[in-house]
């Protein structure tokens, strides 16, 4: 918290000669200082400014200030907090730094409101000016909250969970198209009940941290694994669907449990994308689980790993570019495939993979063989190389997809480029109505054979454009 201090002066005892040029003014890090979106009665995080003099002589700064003297921004400048500065001295060729934090109040309506001022330096009589700007949204705030009665989240204003949203069990949680949950450190929804998260392509659901600023310049927290803890689907929950979810950030992802009973379904996942997990991106023991269009991606263990059970994948990319630390597992991890895994108790696991690719900066698939099992890939993409037998068929070895992703610029977009291998080598016959159409609303049968994975192949206008693409598909709080 920054402590007020009014009419600061700054003292210095300088040797070098001070100038009294109009000439010999200040420069700036920035042209203008900005925030990513804030919600509001929450203070912001520090954004900062570097003050620059580029004359060989100092300079006194007889004024530092914000235009509006009811701002709602508040100053630190070269270690020292206040409102109001005079006399700051730069040494020839040095600088300073001003730190600004912002305290966004209510806002009257649900829309994201425009919070603004100009900070002020008057310099050897010369008023210069950087603008300062941050929005601030109200939220719906949710503690620790039980519920006991159906419930359906909307998208007029973003919800942020702290500590946990539990859905009790013989209750249904319904999350429009557009709705928006942030959340706090360590927050986690755990269903009993039913949750049913269904958006649109034009109108997606956005689950992640609630840090919305940026962790670096121009590198959003979106990228940072471990903001909240994730999803947990109870062993008593059934039939729940997520579609167009993008769900992010998390310390264990989307955690499914069963206790074995796969005549019902336990999740059905269409056109969503699982990723930045510091665990597995998703994790499914002994359920029945369907997944179509789907990107699981970025994690530390594996994008999916699956325990028994039954298990669809049709269209989905599961791909590991972890940026945090090395990946410790294959992108897709199988286990109890096999009758000698010795749990004869639990039904063996079931698994089909169908135009989908596996491919990532780690193995593909763990270890071991699928001799005697009933796990299928149909026209997938591997890293390995390898060929076809009774599990593996019409399958594409040890080709690289060629995405757009570039790990170290932190661009995770696994659509294709125009030369990859994964386009065109899919099965018509795989493409049913939950997966006709990819994130972007893209025909999968409108070229003749699909594509592999979770994107329909298009041609850029410019390879160029594709970071700004990401950000625009990523940006979902400010609308």
């Amino acid at each position: 918290m920054l402590l007020p201090v009014f009419g600061l002066i700054l003292a210095g005892c300088i040797s070098d000669d001070i100038t009294t040029s109009p000439d010999d003014v200040l420069s700036f890090s920035v042209e203008k200082v900005s925030f990513d979106t804030v919600i509001t009665e929450t203070g912001t995080p520090t954004a900062r400014l570097l003050v620059y003099n580029r004359a060989k002589k100092g300079v006194s700064i007889s004024a530092i200030g914000f235009k509006d003297p009811d701002t709602r921004f508040r100053l630190n400048v070269d270690g020292q907090s206040g409102s109001n500065f005079h006399d700051v001295e730069i040494r020839g060729g040095d600088s300073i730094y001003v730190f600004i934090e912002c305290d966004p109040p209510k806002s009257p309506t649900s829309e994201p409101q425009l919070i603004e001022d100009r900070l002020q330096f008057v310099t050897n009589g010369v008023l210069q000016e950087v603008p300062v700007e941050a929005y601030g949204q109200n939220v719906t705030r949710l503690e620790a909250v039980t519920l006991e009665e159906d419930m359906t989240m909307t998208d007029e204003q973003p919800y942020v969970i702290y500590d946990s949203l539990v859905v009790a069990p013989g209750t249904r949680l319904r999350i429009d198209p557009g709705a928006r949950l942030l959340f706090h450190d360590n927050a986690k929804l755990v269903v009993y009940g039913t949750l049913e998260a269904v958006g649109t392509r034009d109108k997606k659901i956005d689950m992640r941290g609630d840090r919305l600023d940026n962790v670096l310049k121009d590198v959003s927290y979106d990228i940072m694994a471990g903001q909240w803890h994730g999803v947990r689907i109870a062993r008593q929950s059934f039939d729940n669907r997520l579609e167009y979810v993008n769900m992010r950030s998390t310390r264990v992802g989307l955690d499914i449990d069963s206790c074995a009973d796969l005549s019902r379904q336990k999740l059905l996942l269409v056109n969503s994308w699982l990723h930045n997990s510091q665990y597995n991106a998703m994790t499914s023991r002994h359920a029945r689980v369907d997944a179509y269009g789907c990107v699981f991606s970025e994690a530390a263990n594996a994008a999916v790993s699956l325990t028994g059970g039954s298990h669809r994948f049709v269209h989905c990319t599961i791909a590991n570019y972890y940026l945090f630390s090395a990946i410790s597992s294959a992108a897709l991890s199988l286990y109890h495939c096999l009758p000698e895994d010795g749990m004869a108790d639990l039904p063996l696991m079931n698994a089909s993979f169908e135009n989908c690719i596996i491919y990532g900066l780690g193995g593909d698939i763990n270890e071991g063989t699928l001799d005697d099992s009933n796990v299928y890939m149909h026209n997938v993409l591997f890293k390995s190389s390898g060929e076809d037998d009774s599990h593996f068929l019409n399958c594409v070895w040890g080709e690289d997809p060629l995405y757009y992703t570039v790990r170290e610029d932190y661009i995770f977009d696994y659509r294709l480029r125009p030369e990859s291998p994964a386009i065109g080598r899919g099965d018509s016959s795989f493409v049913t109505d939950l997966c006709r159409f990819d994130w972007y609303g893209m025909d999968r049968l409108a070229a003749g054979a699909p594509d592999l994975g979770a994107y329909v192949y298009t041609v850029p206008k410019e390879d160029d454009d594709t970071q700004e693409q990401q950000q625009q598909e990523n940006s979902t709080i400010r609308q």
